[in-house]
């Protein structure tokens, strides 16, 4: 029943619809292009980060040779055949006067696929790449603005997990499905031609539902069954395997966008940043401030946070225990599917196991913050967002960064065992 709700739901969908029609439409693509899920694309901005347009780039591998211009913002995309090894290069004859490629910057260049359908290519123009390596206070503010907009979106599935081990004690490894259950329902509706909004809208509340199926056939009976933790977070991790291959089956292993996921970056004051990241730092800032103003003065919240302080007690207080646990697997599947959606999109990237790639930083950021605790989940998702990114910063390999989470996790850990507003009690 429960891999059932998600695969009806997306088989539906993508029939529908082919996958194409929800990627983001794409500034002068080779003629060739839309016979490719695969593709090569970047941004074109001189050291001033104006965008330069009508400037060509070519792609070569083996027999296959694609080419694109930059449209007006300097966006470029060219489709390829296979993911693999290309050869990409600039036509610096078609750069503007007075414009030229920074010193040292290697063109054609040798690019190759990693995991994702598509790769991004950047060229540094004028002294960029000089200008990068002096300015190091503005990359650093940048990465932290970056980091926050990682850490807050990072804290909506944080909380939404916290919510659920507070009031049920219950570590649910499959929560990373329901990230991704977010992401690829927002891509589907999109696919069927339904408005930007309303996609967006759908896919969290199937998010709602899909938490709300969870509890009502599976969590819900094995709890009145008396079943203990282990087993059930045993039963989670199957979950998560079942559903994650199931995503995989209708979707595909491939990478696709969602509408507007290719933008320029903005300069607002000395910050440099994608409008998609500014819009996921607002939203999850409000949509959190929201939660935390339900948990702190209404009645409801107090009622949640009674159920995750002592059910027993909270029972025998008058309150439904039961009904404050399924609300609680609605508002974290919401959440979780919010915070997929986000994640799309500063990947960014739709694929089938994008909640399995950041689950151990969900579950870094509820530990570090304490355990059962909403707020210590947000201001350890944070810490985890920001560290994440400053690491790139200071010349750790982005492939490593976040090995960096974890390992601060552990550190902190050592000196507080609770996490940082978690109380004694909540250990061992």
């Amino acid at each position: 029943m429960l891999v059932a709700f998600p695969a009806f739901i997306i088989a539906i969908l993508l029939v529908l619809a082919p996958a194409s029609q929800a990627t983001s439409p794409a500034p002068s693509p080779s003629p060739s292009d839309q016979n490719f899920q695969n593709a090569i694309s970047g941004f074109l901005r001189d050291d001033t980060r104006a965008p330069l347009a009508g400037v060509t780039i070519t792609a070569k591998s083996g027999d296959f040779t694609g080419t694109a211009e930059s449209s007006e913002n300097g966006s470029w995309r060219i489709g390829v055949p296979v993911q693999g090894t290309y050869e990409v290069e600039l036509d610096e004859s078609t750069l503007p006067d007075g414009i030229k490629l920074a010193d040292g910057q290697e063109n054609p260049r040798t690019v190759t696929f990693s995991q994702t359908s598509n790769l991004s290519v950047i060229f540094a123009f004028g002294k960029g790449i000089v200008v990068q390596e002096q300015n190091f206070g503005q990359n650093l503010l940048n990465r932290l603005v970056a980091g926050l907009s990682f850490g807050l979106l990072l804290a909506l599935a944080a909380v939404g997990l916290s919510l659920i081990f507070g009031t049920t004690g219950l570590t649910n490894f499959a929560h990373g499905e329901m990230v991704t259950l977010g992401a690829v329902l927002a891509f589907a509706f999109s696919s069927i031609g339904l408005p930007f909004w309303l996609a967006m809208i759908l896919a969290l509340v199937g998010g709602g539902l899909f938490g709300y199926a969870q509890d009502a056939g599976l969590w819900r009976p094995l709890r009145r069954r008396g079943t203990g933790l282990v087993p059930m977070m045993i039963v989670s991790i199957g979950l998560a395997l079942a559903v994650r291959y199931v995503i995989q089956l209708f979707f595909g292993g491939a990478t696709q966008q969602l509408p507007f996921a290719q933008s320029a970056e903005i300069q607002i004051g000395p910050v440099s940043i994608s409008p998609n990241n500014l819009w996921s730092l607002l939203i999850s800032a409000v949509v959190i401030g929201i939660l935390g103003v339900v948990l702190l003065k209404t009645r409801l919240g107090k009622a949640t946070r009674a159920v995750a302080d002592n059910p027993a007690l909270a029972a025998a207080s008058g309150i439904d225990v039961d009904g404050v646990i399924r609300l609680v697997w609605i508002v974290g599947g919401v959440l979780a599917s919010l915070g997929g959606i986000l994640w799309a999109y500063y990947r960014p990237g739709v694929t089938f196991d994008m909640g399995s790639q950041i689950l151990l930083l969900i579950f870094a950021g509820v530990t570090l913050g304490g355990l059962g605790t909403v707020f210590g989940a947000l201001i350890g998702s944070v810490v985890v967002g920001i560290f994440v990114e400053l690491t790139t910063v200071f010349g750790l390999a982005a492939d490593l960064k976040y090995v960096g989470a974890l390992v601060i996790m552990i550190v902190v850990l050592l000196f507080r065992p609770q996490g940082i507003l978690g109380r004694r009690e909540r250990v061992g």
